[in-house]
C-alpha cells in the first residue's frame, strides 16, 4: 500500500497547513494515553488519523479525525493497535 494514489495528499500546502493547525491544537503534545510527550521539534511529531481514512478524503481532512502523536507512538503503539484491528 505504499503507492497508494491518496499518499501524495501528504505532500500538500493544504496538508502541511493542517498539520500545523492540528500540532497546534494539540499543543505540541502526544496525545496518546499515558505518554504526553510534549515538544516544540515538529520533526518528532505526526499528525494521524484516529480511523484510518483509506483514500477517503473527506475522512483523510476531517480535523476531528485528527491528534498529535510522538513519533515512538505512533511508529510502535499505533501501528500495532491498526494491525491487530485488521
Amino acid at each position: 500500500m505504499l503507492h497508494a494514489p491518496w499518499r501524495k495528499l501528504y505532500k500538500t500546502a493544504r496538508w502541511r497547513a493542517l498539520r500545523m493547525v492540528i500540532l497546534t491544537r494539540d499543543m505540541f503534545t502526544c496525545q496518546w494515553p499515558g505518554c504526553g510527550l510534549m515538544t516544540a521539534d515538529t520533526s518528532q511529531l505526526v499528525v494521524d488519523h484516529k480511523r484510518p481514512h483509506r483514500g477517503d478524503e473527506a475522512l483523510f481532512w476531517d480535523v476531528r479525525n485528527l491528534q498529535c502523536l510522538c513519533a515512538p507512538c505512533h511508529n510502535s503503539r499505533k501501528q500495532r493497535q491498526e494491525n491487530r484491528s485488521r
